[in-house]
């Protein structure tokens, strides 16, 4: 189940091709705009000159961060890149939809009797449409209306969230939501009303919905970044010359670092996964996480976006609000960067920082005898992304890991202080790190899982879900805790100032692997798709 999917049913729009005059892309805005959560594109007599009209409805829901899913059809769907299939259950199975559109994919499937529900393939879906609750005229084939009670016995049965379908409107769809569904999904009771557009805001308003504006795509690239650059004031203290002009130059820098990272959408992110200004101060936060890991204290960032023509420039603007936003708690500036087209979201990212007199960390400076240590809790980013990708919305601190991790610079100064001269952050697991650090150290790193500090949501999280607490801890990514070795002596100095940082391990004289005591079938985190 995806995150808020029960939301996301509450005004569910589908296309309605029996009208005469008009098109589906009016239908499907006057739909968005009076509040509708989520598209289904249905037209029974379709042809390859549809495809413009429905990538223009597509576009229209992901610039209002809207899932647009398509009627019966999972290769169409697949072709015009739709966020998930509705399917009949004469149509594919659910489990091959899933297999053909992937792990992000929106599926949902109609049942209209208990034994349809015992024969859906619930684990591949993500919702179920139920009806016709009443009678209705827009489907030919429509079976008879299972009513009220029809639909609160289904709903009791689902492990997913119930959308009702057939003969719902503004007028019934309350009834519907106190007997269990999450919302209902409509056609004719707005495109065949004398004002659909009045049909339309009755409806959601009767679902609990607000109006929603319109909005433009983003179109003018240099207006744009002005109307960006107009909230970024420039300390003169460390630039000399602010983004503008085809570079920036900056004060001296003594002991310059420099990092790059990168974010792609469907890769390290999702867009119903978290705001987009909460993507902009992430994408600071994991960038400057490589600064804090070598012991310097950040100055700029840079970031190159890139950007769907579909996209809002209101979302364009939110990213770079979570870019101020995090900036200013870093005391950093923006330091520049450029704005282009792209199929997809994403986003190139550079950052420079002032490294500290006198010590850099490096990767190969770990010793046989060193204890291998962490500065905090671990697993529980991986956690939080299990929760986005289930729905699972019961453990809002581990989500909160994913969402918005902080770079340790607080850690990073106490390490310093005491000489640690090996450390790293946390972003592709303890195992997959570790390693790194073992073969350039020439070393092996001996784990200690009996060591390990267990974080109490993981566990509850774990217990929960079936997924082994050390496997999320040695795989899991994207924690950006600092990993580091050093002699017992100096990590109990390091204690005094770091409760949260504990023993995962020891280094050894190099033995025939990098890595012991590893539990089998563990794997370093990978930024693919998943």
């Amino acid at each position: 189940m995806k995150p808020g999917i029960a939301e996301f049913l509450r005004f569910y729009f589908i296309t309605d091709d029996k009208v005469r005059g008009g098109s589906l892309l009016a239908q499907v805005e006057a739909a968005v705009e009076a509040g509708a959560t989520l598209v289904q594109y249905r037209k029974k007599q379709f042809s390859l000159s549809d495809i413009p009209e429905m990538e223009a409805i597509r576009d229209v829901c992901r610039r209002h961060l809207l899932p647009f899913v398509v009627n019966d059809d999972v290769l169409l769907a697949k072709a015009v890149a739709a966020d998930g299939v509705h399917l009949g259950q004469a149509d594919a199975a659910p489990r091959q939809a899933r297999q053909v559109l992937g792990p992000a994919a929106i599926i949902g499937a109609s049942v209209s009797t208990l034994e349809e529900l015992a024969a859906t393939d619930l684990l591949s879906c993500d919702y179920i449409g139920t009806g016709p609750v009443y009678a209705t005229e827009t489907k030919a084939d429509a079976k008879t209306a299972i009513g009220l009670s029809g639909l609160q016995a289904l709903v009791d049965k689902s492990p997913v969230p119930v959308v009702a379908i057939g003969g719902v409107n503004a007028r019934n769809i309350g009834d519907c939501m106190r007997h269990g569904a999450s919302g209902g999904a409509v056609i004719s009771c707005i495109t065949r009303a004398s004002e659909p557009g009045r049909a339309a805001r009755e409806f959601a308003r009767a679902c609990g919905l607000n109006f929603r504006p319109l909005v433009p795509a983003w179109q003018d690239e240099f207006r744009l970044i002005d109307t960006l650059l107009a909230d970024f004031k420039a300390d003169e203290n460390q630039i000399r010359v602010p983004p503008g002009d085809d570079a920036a130059l900056f004060n001296p820098i003594a002991n310059p670092v420099v990092t790059t990272d990168t974010q792609r959408q469907d890769i390290h992110f999702r867009l119903n996964w978290q705001t987009m200004a909460e993507l902009g101060q992430k994408a600071v936060e994991i960038t400057f996480s490589d600064l804090a890991a070598s012991y310097a204290r950040p100055q700029a960032f840079f970031v190159n976006l890139g950007v769907p023509d579909y996209m809002a420039e209101r979302s364009i603007q939110e990213i770079y609000q979570g870019i101020h936003r995090a900036l200013k708690q870093h005391k950093a500036v923006l330091g520049g960067g450029n704005i282009s087209g792209a199929a997809e979201l994403t986003m190139d990212l550079f950052a420079i920082g002032e490294g500290r007199a006198g010590i850099f960390p490096r990767r190969s400076n770990a010793r046989p005898g060193d204890g291998v240590y962490v500065t905090g809790p671990l697993g529980l980013a991986r956690a939080g992304r299990l929760c986005l990708e289930y729905g699972d919305m019961q453990f809002p601190e581990l989500v909160h890991r994913f969402k918005l991790p902080a770079a340790r610079f607080d850690a990073a100064r106490i390490l310093a202080d005491q000489g640690v001269s090996c450390a790293m952050d946390i972003s592709d697991g303890l195992a997959g790190d570790a390693a790194h650090i073992a073969r350039a150290s020439n070393l092996t790193i001996s784990f200690e899982p009996e060591r390990f500090l267990i974080d109490p949501q993981l566990a509850k999280f774990c217990d929960r879900s079936g997924f082994a607490v050390k496997e999320a801890m040695f795989a899991g990514g994207e924690d950006y805790e600092l990993l580091f070795t050093c002699p017992h002596e100096v990590f109990r100095e390091i204690r005094h100032h770091l409760p949260q940082a504990f023993r995962v391990g020891r280094c050894l004289p190099h033995q025939t692997a990098y890595l012991e005591n590893l539990p089998p079938d563990v794997l370093s985190y990978q930024h693919a798709a998943r």
